[in-house]
């Protein structure tokens, strides 16, 4: 380790100044020049470091001599300040990598519109530039990168319009009383619908729209292994419409309907008191703890998708079924980093091609 004089203070990996670059022209141009090692010990470097620094400030001088009516050149290699000081700050820029964000201004502007226009996040947008070979790899940013570029302002796109970046709620949980519960409890319920190793276990909420009894609602049902969302328009946060979306559900899907749908899970809600019944003998149901929706995880990361295009505070029964089903679509058709970046939709056929269903 190279010291100072004197001192004990390291100078290992700091660069010469431009002060020191003047000392050092100022030593080579006396009438006996100091050695590059006399220069080391005076600055308290490494010998190495100003034999390289004085070989990359050496500039040509030309010295013109006029003689017996002749101009004779004569030329020599001087070490100046300035010299030295323009090539360490040449070799500075040179040495730094340029910024994704610059090189890629294609990419750059597909990112803004798949994260503005079609509301994707910075993981999805960098996932499929990469799946589908749409720019060169070496013009991708990472995700994290892609993160910075919106924090830094490097993109039109703002924090703001990421949203569940600003849905963050870190208010601590409150102690109710006066819990209900259901029927049979999550705990019951069988490993391997936690492992998200089979195909027909869902999860069940509702969306709500205004707080009053005449406004309608969304009943929501997310299969847990594919990420498959279905979405149904109902008669308001009650038990009678929500039985009989499931009744029409069931009809529709006729005698394969446990095969599609092994479990569901339901929070304690009342407009769920009737689950159990109606369900009895076809679908196993559980009931989450009250006031734990984090036991619903999968759904209640979809319903917060949903408040994207259907804020809260939103009339129910003013939003038609024609924006139901393009919100419900957009979530089926959305690559998702926990499926390998497929959809649910591919998912979700890719289940049902290996049932058998009997017609």
């Amino acid at each position: 380790m190279t010291q100072t004089e004197n001192t004990t203070e390291s100078r290992k990996g700091k660069h010469l100044s431009y002060e020191e670059r003047v000392k050092i022209e100022a030593w080579k141009q006396l009438d006996k020049p100091l050695s590059n090692r006399e220069i080391a010990k005076q600055l308290g470097r490494a010998p190495q470091t100003i034999h390289t620094e004085i070989k990359d400030g050496l500039a040509r001088q030309i010295r013109r001599q006029k003689q017996n009516g002749k101009i004779y050149e004569y030329a020599s290699v001087q070490y100046f300040a300035s010299t030295g000081q323009e090539a360490y700050e040449q070799a500075r820029k040179n040495s730094r990598k340029p910024a994704k964000w610059l090189q890629a201004p294609n990419f750059m502007a597909y990112a803004d519109h798949q994260m503005k226009k079609n509301s994707w996040s910075p993981d999805v947008v960098v996932a499929e530039a990469k799946r589908g070979n749409l720019f060169p790899n070496e013009k991708i940013p990472c995700t994290t990168t892609m993160y910075n570029y919106i924090d830094f302002g490097l993109m039109t796109t703002r924090n703001i319009d990421l949203c569940l970046k600003t849905r963050r709620n870190t208010k601590p949980a409150r102690n109710r009383k006066n819990r209900t519960i259901l029927g049979e409890l999550i705990e019951k319920r069988p490993d391997i619908v936690e492992r998200r190793e089979r195909f027909g276990d869902w999860e069940i909420d509702t969306v709500n729209g205004l707080r009053t009894k005449t406004d309608q609602a969304l009943l929501t049902l997310t299969e847990r292994k594919t990420r498959y969302e279905v979405i149904i328009k109902i008669d308001g946060k009650a038990a009678n419409p929500v039985n009989q979306a499931l009744n029409t559900l069931r009809e529709a899907a006729g005698k394969h309907f446990h095969l599609l749908f092994k479990t569901i899970t339901s929070d304690n809600g009342t407009e769920f008191s009737g689950l159990s019944e109606l369900l009895k003998g076809v679908t196993d149901v559980y009931f989450t703890h009250p006031y734990s929706s984090w036991e619903r995880g999968t759904n209640e990361n979809h319903n917060g998708i949903i408040r994207r295009f259907i804020p809260k505070g939103t009339r129910m029964s003013d939003v038609p079924l024609s924006t139901v089903r393009k919100v419900q679509d957009w979530m089926n058709n959305l690559p998702r980093k926990i499926l390998g970046y497929a959809t649910p939709r591919e998912r979700f056929l890719e289940e049902m091609s290996k049932l058998t269903l009997d017609v």
